[in-house]
């Protein structure tokens, strides 16, 4: 390989040349397939690799397929058929334990030769339909990998271009959407056959050895850039907790998450330690496919975003190279064979809010508040006159949280997902269902903020016939949380009830697993909202105004959450009632306010850097004793008058920080039972071994012991 680095204007028409590359072979893909899930979702990637299995390009599609393609690979390399690629292989790969996302994202590769010399590899995948498993569609409870369908490790649909007759008619026979099967199945093999004959030609034009050396030029490129970004995180661990529902069986028992981001240099390392051990359904994770992919994108989507960037960075494997990831084996996001891991979404994108909560006190023009973070699943299916099976994948729209500048987007696919939506008409044309609702949730409100939180859709889908469902969902009882000041948006929850008898309904869990339904029943499904970003207070007057006629908020909640007196008769904010309103409610931070409290107990937030581990406090320890607390006291004791007087429900969040030549001030907020109290923590140490982590953690330590004293005192 040539080792002479390209000029700058042939490294960027070759970068430009691979990107379009990728985009091609996804459009391909999804205007070729015939299910819905690929046709209109597009829930697919597709993209070049080396020979060591890095990525070069990848389409603008789901983020989870693209980077789980390399774990494929490597699956492949340990089970390929035969043991050797030949020109005119095509193999089918799809197996959890062999470095798949899941089962149902069936992965295609073609090996790429220039000159009899192979030089990498197309590849895609793509969720399909139905694979055979124990319910159609979807599949949650369930006892072991094995009842998750038909798995393939490094399977040849094509050896040296003949067609395996037999693998063709297996999956035609073990298939409730066969056709569709094998149809989408031939899309991904067109898809990924344009991408090798791409890629030939680019070597062709340009030389092999110019090509590749590119490719590293790239590659490297693009870990400096994202190095780069990461120095100017502050060394330090941080960390935050949520939880899940429960595993789609044990009803009741939620699921631990706990999230530890540590920051060294130009590297991160994310660290899952403590979260659930795997549960004996299907809702485990696959570590390579899954879990290290979720964290490769919460960490890119922070320091690598397209419209937030001043340079274009290209997306591959450079992206993914500072970037560690841990996870305990037998824990719920790295499952011991042969535990079950099909239904492992939801637990992706709670875990990326997670990561974006811990960072919040380093990252504050970058971090949004708490998302839906979740993701609404749905699996359709019945049997027609004809003895054949439908069967129709839904995936529903979330809600972002406030952001730094701009309000949190409605009703939308967020955080991992970036899939579409289906067209209404499409779907009533070809399934004996009829959508009756599709519109903003109206029963609960987003979390108040400068910048409030993003509004969860509700959809109300009505079966024609007897059918089958299962729904893969999240986030019914732990609330989106607000940031920097901003309130906490509001859970999701899931109805089904008949249209004969409309005030009979079932409130049902988040996930459940291949129930029957009944001509005539309604699936209802309402998106968590998310919560808000900033002191309310700071949110302009009109805003609120405009919110409130567009019946996003209401006039109660105008005045109570953002100080806003709105005289709805006449369309107007009284300016001058407000004005006295804000005042009051700044200059009086302990008043009682009449806002209702919250469904969900609170727990304090964890976007406070630590060293110390304890799930006894939600605020730990310092590295060493921090300086100047409040009368002497140490936060393990301010915890427990808050606990003595308060029980759990408080919280503790950081409004804003600053550091600037060794001094560090965070300013908190601390709320119990409908009080609050902000005050400032300070700290200056400049000893080398005191890293900026260190005195971030020990001014925020000490404004939650300020605050503390305050509201203790005060009641």
């Amino acid at each position: 390989m040539a080792t002479d680095e390209l000029d700058p204007i042939t490294l960027q028409v070759i970068s430009g040349a691979l990107d379009t590359i990728a985009e091609e072979m996804g459009h391909i893909l999804y205007r070729m397939s015939f299910s819905s899930i690929i046709r209109e979702s597009q829930d697919l990637g597709a993209g070049l690799f080396d020979t060591d299995f890095n990525t070069l390009c990848e389409s603008e599609s789901t983020p989870l397929h693209i980077g789980s393609l390399p774990g494929y690979l490597y699956g492949i390399q340990e089970t390929l058929q035969g043991g050797v690629w030949n020109e005119g292989d095509v193999v089918l790969h799809n197996h959890p334990y062999y470095g798949a996302s899941h089962s149902p994202d069936l992965a295609i590769v073609i090996p790429c030769f220039h000159q009899g010399e192979l030089v990498g590899f197309a590849a895609n995948t793509a969720h399909h339909l139905d694979i055979g498993a124990a319910t159609p569609g979807l599949i949650i409870d369930i006892p072991d990998v094995f009842a998750e369908g038909m798995l393939f490790a490094g399977t040849k649909l094509y050896e040296k271009g003949v067609r395996n007759v037999a693998i063709w008619e297996f999956l035609g026979r073990n298939s409730r959407a066969a056709t569709q099967l094998q149809s989408d199945i031939e899309a991904q093999i067109a898809s990924a056959r344009l991408g090798i004959r791409r890629f030939a030609e680019l070597m062709d034009r340009y030389g092999k050895d110019q090509i590749l050396s590119a490719t590293q030029q790239l590659m490297d490129y693009t870990e400096k850039i994202l190095r780069q970004k990461i120095e100017t995180i502050p060394d330090g661990e941080y960390r935050a907790e949520g939880f899940l529902d429960d595993d789609g069986k044990n009803r009741g028992v939620t699921l631990p998450i706990k999230v530890c981001v540590r920051v060294q240099g130009d590297a991160i390392e994310i660290d899952l330690t403590g979260s659930a051990d795997q549960v004996e359904t299907g809702f485990n994770v696959p570590f390579e496919g899954s879990t290290k992919v979720a964290c490769f994108c919460a960490i890119r989507s922070l320091l690598l975003d397209a419209e937030t960037s001043e340079i274009e960075v290209p997306s591959n494997e450079g992206s993914f190279r500072p970037i560690n990831v841990i996870a305990p084996k037998g824990s719920i996001y790295n499952p011991e064979f042969p535990a079950a891991a099909e239904a492992r979404f939801t637990q992706c994108n709670r875990m990326i809010d997670l990561i974006y909560k811990a960072l919040a006190p380093v990252l504050p023009g970058e971090i949004i508040a708490g998302s839906s973070a979740s993701l609404s699943f749905v699996s359709y299916s019945g049997i027609r006159p004809s003895g054949d099976y439908w069967v129709f994948l839904e995936v529903n729209e979330g809600a972002y949280g406030g952001r730094p500048k701009s309000d949190g987007p409605d009703s939308i696919d967020n955080l991992m997902a970036n899939t579409r939506n289906n067209p209404l008409e499409d779907l009533a044309i070809h399934l004996p269902m009829i959508c009756d609702r599709y519109e903003l949730r109206d029963d609960v409100l987003p979390g108040a903020g400068r910048y409030r939180g993003g509004i969860g859709v509700v959809k109300s889908q009505r079966v024609l016939t007897d059918a089958f469902m299962t729904h893969e969902n999240e986030r019914h009882q732990d609330v989106p949380w607000g940031i920097f000041g901003g309130g906490e948006g509001a859970t999701g929850k899931v109805e089904i009830y008949n249209v004969s008898d409309p005030d009979n309904v079932r409130d049902m869990p988040a996930k459940f697993s291949g129930i029957k339904i009944n001509a005539g029943d309604v699936h209802a499904f309402y998106a968590p909202c998310g919560g808000g970003y900033g002191n309310p207070l700071e949110r302009p007057a009109t805003q609120v105004l405009e919110d409130v006629l567009d019946d996003f908020c209401t006039v109660e909640h105008a005045r109570l959450a953002y100080g806003v007196v709105v005289d709805l008769t006449k369309e107007t904010v009284d300016e001058s009632a407000t004005e006295s309103l804000r005042a009051q409610m700044r200059n009086q931070p302990l008043a009682t306010t009449s806002a209702p409290e919250p469904k969900v107990q609170q727990v304090v937030s964890q976007a406070v850097p630590t060293r110390a581990d304890s799930d006894d406090a939600r605020v730990s320890e310092p590295v060493q004793p921090a300086k100047s607390l409040e009368a002497d006291q140490t936060v393990t004791s301010v915890i427990s008058e808050l606990r003595s007087t308060f029980g759990d429900n408080w919280s503790f969040d950081i409004v804003y920080h600053t550091s600037n030549r060794g001094l560090t001030e965070v300013r908190g907020e601390l709320r119990a039972n409908g009080v609050y109290a902000s005050e400032t923590g300070t700290n200056k140490n400049s000893s080398e071994n005191y890293s900026a982590g260190n005195r971030l953690q020990a001014a925020a330590e000490q404004s939650f012991v300020k605050c503390a004293h305050k509201l203790l005192h005060n009641t």
